[in-house]
């Protein structure tokens, strides 16, 4: 379903966000940095919450994360499968990725080889609980 634009073109709805809480903003921040290569691409105090913006280089105007400071949120607890994907290079950055996530004690699942429509993985909890997944071969993403 599309809905008309005013010069009479059709437009998809586009993704441009995902936004989370964060009880501990800048701890939040590290993690998106340090396992994603994230930017933090803007700051704002707003209405007495911090959000901060996060995203992949060049992309800084099609997708972000946005994280909402909130010190008083409780832990999220999403589902089994609810998770962040990201594609990685290599099958050896999600090995690398994993063993760092398992020496700061966050490591959930992998790595681990699940076929050609998922391929290689492991799955790592942010600082507030949320799961990201680090894959490569998948067949959605850039390197696929």
């Amino acid at each position: 379903m599309t809905r008309e634009l005013s010069a009479g073109r059709s437009a998809r709805p586009t993704c441009t966000h995902i936004a989370l809480f964060a009880r501990a903003l800048d701890e939040a921040v590290a993690f998106y940095r340090t396992y994603a290569a994230l930017d933090e691409v803007h700051r704002r105090l707003d209405g007495g919450v911090s959000v901060v913006w996060l995203a992949e280089q060049g992309r800084e105007t099609e997708f972000v994360i946005v994280l909402i400071g909130v010190d008083h949120a409780e832990p999220a607890v999403p589902a089994p499968l609810a998770h962040i994907g990201y594609s990685v290079g290599s099958r050896s950055e999600v090995d690398r990725l994993a063993l760092q996530a398992r020496n700061d004690g966050i490591l959930i699942e992998g790595p681990r080889d699940a076929g050609s429509i998922v391929g290689y993985y492991c799955i790592v909890r942010d600082p507030d609980g949320n799961l990201v997944e680090f894959s490569h071969g998948q067949a959605l993403g850039p390197l696929a």
